[in-house]
């Protein structure tokens, strides 16, 4: 049988920023905000400005799928700069959002990279 090849690297940035955008999608559907391209943008550029610093602060692109530095960094970043920047344009940072993004975004951001570990672990156990 042919094996699944793992994603080039620049389909793991694909990952978060494909993660960010359902998280900022859900939160504007939940506050029936509509899911227009340029509310899902509106929202979405202090997160994935965030995701891109994490990247860089990381150097994920060495190990994208390691849940530390890359997915912890990135996870912290995104949340960190995102809310300063929302801060910073009037959008609105609640304490409530801050949990809720926070909680939101490590269950997507670490946890396709958990689960790749999982995956990449049980491989070399076969």
């Amino acid at each position: 049988s042919r094996r699944m090849q793992p994603p080039r690297k620049p389909a793991w940035l694909g990952i978060d920023v494909v993660a960010v955008l359902i998280f900022c999608a859900l939160g504007r559907r939940s506050h029936d905000e509509g899911l227009t391209l340029s509310g899902l943008a509106t929202t979405a550029w202090p997160f994935l400005s965030g995701t891109a610093l994490g990247w860089l602060l990381s150097r994920a692109w060495r190990n994208p799928t390691a849940l530390w530095p890359a997915g912890v960094t990135v996870w912290v970043s995104t949340v960190l700069v995102g809310m300063l920047l929302r801060e910073a344009t009037s959008a609105g940072v609640a304490k409530r959002f801050i949990l809720v993004a926070s909680t939101v975004t490590a269950v997507f951001l670490l946890g396709w990279r958990a689960v790749s570990e999982l995956v990449a672990r049980r491989r070399s156990d076969s």
